[in-house]
């Protein structure tokens, strides 16, 4: 059995098909499923440790981004995706997997079509509330599709899509708090507000932040992941803007927080602040935390705005749009959240009832059955 993943640039992109890849070997190994292999096709392989963990075997394909706005970079990726897609139809030929499963954005374009002109089935997941460019072309050939958000299934064809979740990584569904404290050097008596703009960061919610960090270090600890290249110029501006503040211990940055970080942060947190990505929005559901999140402005589609406002109507958290964010409004939001603790447990409650935590094993269950399928 040979199974394909096609997907990548982004970690929103990347980590679900290491969830889904973590069942299907749980499965094949509950089930004595001889023969299993796994392969990821993309332009870069983003988490070489993840892919070597779940014995996914990496294959590089040049792939190119078609941008909505004029770039000359547009016309050098019509090179790039020509190429992509010839050199993704040898390797699939040479590999010939059982099914192809698309994640979404510009990396997985050559591997579906390649899967497409050699008919190979076809599976995508689509993360957002609404498709993007190439799983929306996909979804018109692909024999399966599941969504993370119910009113994106309107954009597929009914009788072959389902409303599965966003998958999550079986390490991060839970919260750690036992020594959360004590590892990230916090005081239990003071609530904790996590901080969070994914793994890039985010430098308008940085910026903000760093403008009220002494008002909110009188009433509160920090937990803040800048995102790698945003460190050393956030935790420089922050240490100036702090000087001698008595409170100034309570502020922990962090370039990237890895799974065990991620979870004590989550653990720690009384509340979280966050950008819309379907990734981290399901990351919060399933630890069930109240959040105030922040979407993009003119991301790929909307798709983040369509993200939080869906989050939102499940009464699981508050949205500032970029717009109207300014440094007076995200502390009056986040004093306003931390003085209502029945809110506060409210949103806890919807987040958890949000959450689809067997997302990935329903998506691998059916992965495996159309390669099944396909083998006979």
């Amino acid at each position: 059995m040979k199974i394909l993943f096609g997907g990548g640039g982004t970690g929103g992109h990347f980590y679900p098909i290491i969830a889904i890849a973590e069942k299907i070997n749980k499965i094949a190994d509950q089930e004595k499923i001889l023969g299993v292999k796994m392969y990821y096709m993309s332009d870069s392989p983003y988490d070489k440790s993840a892919l070597f963990e779940q014995g996914i075997k990496y294959e590089y394909v040049p792939a190119g981004k078609m941008r909505l706005y004029f770039s000359i970079r547009n016309f050098f990726d019509i090179f790039k995706v020509f190429f992509g897609v010839l050199t993704a139809v040898i390797k699939l030929f040479t590999i010939f997997p059982d099914v192809v499963f698309g994640k979404g954005g510009y990396a997985s374009f050559p591997a579906l079509m390649a899967a497409r002109i050699l008919r190979i089935p076809v599976f995508i997941h689509e993360s957002d509330s609404a498709p993007g460019r190439v799983n929306k072309w996909a979804g018109k050939f692909a024999k399966r599709v599941a969504v993370s958000y119910e009113e994106c299934a309107q954009y597929f064809p009914k009788d072959k899509t389902a409303w599965t979740g966003q998958p999550v990584r079986e390490d991060l569904k839970m919260t750690l708090e036992e020594g959360a404290f004590e590892y990230l050097k916090l005081d239990k008596n003071i609530p904790v507000i996590f901080v969070e703009g994914g793994s890039l960061g985010a430098q308008v919610i940085n910026n903000n932040l760093l403008d009220v960090l002494p008002e909110l270090l009188n009433k509160y600890q920090i937990i803040h992941q800048t995102g790698k290249e945003n460190f050393e110029d956030v935790s420089g501006r922050a240490r100036v803007i702090i000087g001698s503040h008595p409170n100034k211990d309570n502020y922990k940055a962090f370039p990237f927080l890895n799974k065990l970080a991620m979870k004590m942060s989550g653990g720690a947190a009384e509340i979280i602040v966050s950008r819309a990505g379907a990734g981290a929005i399901a990351e919060i559901a399933s630890w069930g935390k109240p959040s105030i999140i922040i979407p993009i402005t003119n991301s790929n589609g909307d798709h983040q705005r369509k993200n939080a406002f869906s989050y939102a109507r499940a009464g699981a958290c508050s949205v500032i749009e970029e717009i109207n964010l300014t440094p007076s409004i995200l502390v009056a939001e986040i004093n306003k959240l931390m003085d209502d603790s029945a809110k506060r447990e409210e949103m806890s409650k919807n987040a958890k009832a949000f959450s689809k935590p067997d997302a990935a094993l329903t998506i691998a269950r059916e992965i495996i059955n159309m390669a099944l399928e396909h083998e006979k």
